[in-house]
């Protein structure tokens, strides 16, 4: 087969999307000699840090960045509609991804395309083409499963569990889920969940679904998955995510430096992700929490950006601004708080015993994947579900709060996490040393990880399907 036959990978917008998205490119390359990809970016109108990402990328002779971006101010205007900006945002890219695929891979053999889980619309190009489309699901099987079990659910039944305390039978979960802590979209139909499920229903168009886990983490998600018969061939692949900014290097160098000064899983360590941020009340309990607790801590704290607005939020001039007072000097020694985090590097690092996470599904992985028990603390989109699915279902982590929701828009009063709260959880994850049960599944599920990726291992037997599949596409 020629050399330039192409995947053409549209991931969405924001950086958990983009990031794992990479990695999982960088994968296919590495294992399909035969096959070349052109990853199509679309920048969102507030970025959330995917440029300074992709400048941070070393170069690579079979993976090329394209910018098919359409004209900040109209992507601007769309943001006015928040509830069908996304969709709105990526149909909008339609034609320019028709043009680079006719424009400059008029003569390449296409062996796919491979569509982020919101570009759904892209199917349609990919038809224009003639070629199957793949959808990378960046979240976990078991939000797959309660995705397509709520599609399904649509058709039969008007439901609304805005205000339900019901636990629910849903697919891919072997205990009763609560309503409450249900992801937005499966709440109750709205104009919102309406376009999200119009998309689900259309994953059954294309030829294969790659999700971002392992088969030994979400067995029974995968089985009941399978079972159903609801969806297309489904590829679990680990890709392992690594979106360390190597242009911090100052600050990463500081960090391990004094990591590298502390025992062996001592250290809790707290970080929430790309827009994780919180209020000064709920810093303060945070703060409160870690010096009650006499652990060890490395503290990812970031500024909130002003209310109402989309951006990412910023580091801090000076932490005593939103820190208890002589919370710094009384803490040197066993703390140290900073504002970004190379987060996979500071889960690597022997120190760190505890990882007090907003329960992202990259972070997720990275803390599994690193051996690190989680203390769950839900924010926004699916992570409710994954606490679930960690606390619950798996049990590779402990609660802060799973029903935490918060309010980005600054609409409602601030909901505190009381010191207590937070306390409770560290003490858990940290109380026995390497004696903790908690610690010992999580290790185990470490393992379990690394042997997943080695030749005949399930991801690595996974992956290797699916490059079949692609082959097969332009053979």
């Amino acid at each position: 087969m020629e050399k330039n036959a192409e995947l053409v990978f549209i991931p969405s917008a924001g950086l958990g999307h983009v990031a794992p998205a990479i990695e999982f490119a960088k994968h296919i390359l590495d294992a399909g000699e035969c096959l070349c990809i052109s990853f199509l970016i679309m920048k969102h109108p507030a970025d959330f840090g995917v440029q300074r990402y992709l400048q941070s990328l070393s170069s690579h002779s079979r993976l090329r960045f394209v910018d098919v971006s359409i004209d900040p101010k109209t992507a601007a205007e769309l943001l006015s509609n928040k509830d069908r900006f996304l969709y709105d945002f990526i149909d909008g890219h339609k034609h320019k991804v028709n043009e680079f695929v006719r424009n400059k891979l008029g003569s390449t053999r296409l062996a796919g395309f491979v569509l982020d889980m919101f570009c759904i619309s892209m199917i349609d190009v990919a038809n224009e083409f003639g070629v199957p489309s793949y959808i990378y699901f960046t979240s976990a099987a078991a939000f797959l499963a309660l995705s397509l079990h709520f599609e399904a659910l649509r058709n039969t039944s008007d439901y609304d569990y805005s205000e339900s305390d019901e636990e629910l039978p849903i697919l891919g979960f072997k205990n009763p889920y609560p309503a409450k802590i249900l992801p937005k979209p499966a709440k109750s139909v709205t104009p919102s969940s309406i376009l999200y499920f119009d998309g689900i229903r259309r994953f059954k168009e294309t030829k294969g679904i790659v999700i971002n886990t392992f088969a030994e983490l979400e067995p029974f998600a995968l089985q009941s998955l399978s079972d159903s018969k609801i969806a297309p061939p489904i590829y679990p692949i680990h890709p392992v995510v690594n979106s360390d900014d190597s242009n911090k290097k100052q600050e990463t160098e500081s960090i391990i430096k004094w990591l590298d000064e502390q025992p062996n899983s001592s250290v809790v360590f707290l970080c929430f992700g790309t827009i994780g941020s919180f209020e000064p009340e709920q810093v303060k309990e945070i703060a409160v929490a870690l010096e009650r607790s006499g652990h060890r801590f490395l503290w990812s704290l970031r500024r909130p950006p002003p209310k109402g607005k989309i951006e990412m939020p910023s580091d801090y001039d000076n932490f005593e601004e939103v820190l208890t007072e002589g919370f710094l000097d009384r803490t040197k020694g066993i703390g140290k708080v900073v504002g970004w985090a190379p987060q996979v590097t500071v889960l690597s690092h022997s120190a760190v015993g505890a990882f007090v996470s907003h329960c992202g599904w990259n972070s997720t992985l990275e803390g599994v994947c690193c051996g690190v028990p989680i203390a769950a603390w839900p924010l926004y989109a699916e992570q409710q579900m994954n606490a679930f699915l960690l606390v619950k279902e798996l049990g590779l982590a402990v609660e802060i709060w799973m029903d935490y929701v918060k309010d980005f828009e600054g609409k409602n009063p601030v909901v505190i996490v009381s010191a207590e709260e937070v306390e409770g959880a560290i003490q858990k994850l940290m109380e026995n040393g390497e004696e903790n049960e908690l610690r010992k599944r999580v290790k185990e599920m470490q393992e379990k990880s690394r042997i997943a990726m080695e030749e005949g291992g399930s991801s690595y037997t996974s992956l290797r399907l699916l490059i079949e599949d692609f082959i097969c596409n332009i053979s």
